[in-house]
Parts: structure tokens; C-alpha cells; sequence
């Protein structure tokens, strides 16, 4: 397999600008890699450029598994790791909206559940 393209400044842009849009500030993404199985039946782990922020102690990510492939994460410690619920995005943009989506309804919800002695 090629390597995948690291993220393009215009993908850069779009991740700028939904953080800026959600969190009402500038938010930088960290670039990092990351080794994923692209192919649930393969051993085989392949690096992949990765988007990574950390806010209101919960951390995200967002996986470039392809040219305008993406996946994406939130977590909050090891044991406590959450997906979008669907697999592969071909948009950045609907890959990160929906990412914050998600951990908000996740925070939402945990916080109205009841206290447990």
C-alpha cells in the first residue's frame, strides 16, 4: 500500500474551522500518526496522518485512511473509547461535526445520570 497523504492545508482549514465554530475560539488540531488495521481480516497496521485535540478533558482523534477517507474517536481514558458510529467519512468537514456531535450527547447524557453510592 502507498503511504496515505498527510492532511492538505485546505483539510487543515476545514478541522480550524469547525473547532473555532464549536468551541467559540481558536482550537489548533496536533498532527501526530497513528498505526491503524484499515482491513478488520489483516494483521498488517498502516500509519496514518492524525488530527488530535484535547478539550474539557476529553480527548479526540481523526484518522486520514485514504485520500478524503476518514475515521475518528473521542476518548476520555483507555477503557473509555467511543466512535462515531459509522466507519469511514469521505468529507472532513461531516467527519469532525458529527465526531462533536456525538461527544456532546455522550457528555449530556453522563451528566444526568444519577450519582451511584
Amino acid at each position: 500500500m502507498d503511504r496515505i497523504p498527510e492532511f492538505t492545508n485546505q483539510e487543515l482549514k476545514v478541522a480550524r474551522a469547525v473547532l473555532a465554530e464549536r468551541y467559540a475560539r481558536p482550537v489548533e488540531p496536533d498532527l501526530a500518526e497513528s498505526e491503524l488495521r484499515l482491513d478488520r481480516s489483516a494483521l498488517e497496521l498502516v500509519s496514518c496522518p492524525t488530527l488530535y485535540w484535547n478539550e474539557r478533558g476529553c480527548h479526540f482523534v481523526v484518522f486520514k485512511t485514504a485520500p478524503a477517507r476518514y475515521r475518528c474517536q473521542f476518548f476520555y481514558r483507555i477503557r473509555e473509547v467511543f466512535g462515531a458510529g459509522i466507519e469511514e467519512y469521505d468529507e472532513l468537514g461531516d467527519c469532525i461535526l458529527t465526531l462533536l456531535r456525538i461527544q456532546s450527547d455522550h457528555e449530556r447524557d453522563r451528566d444526568r445520570e444519577p450519582m451511584r453510592p
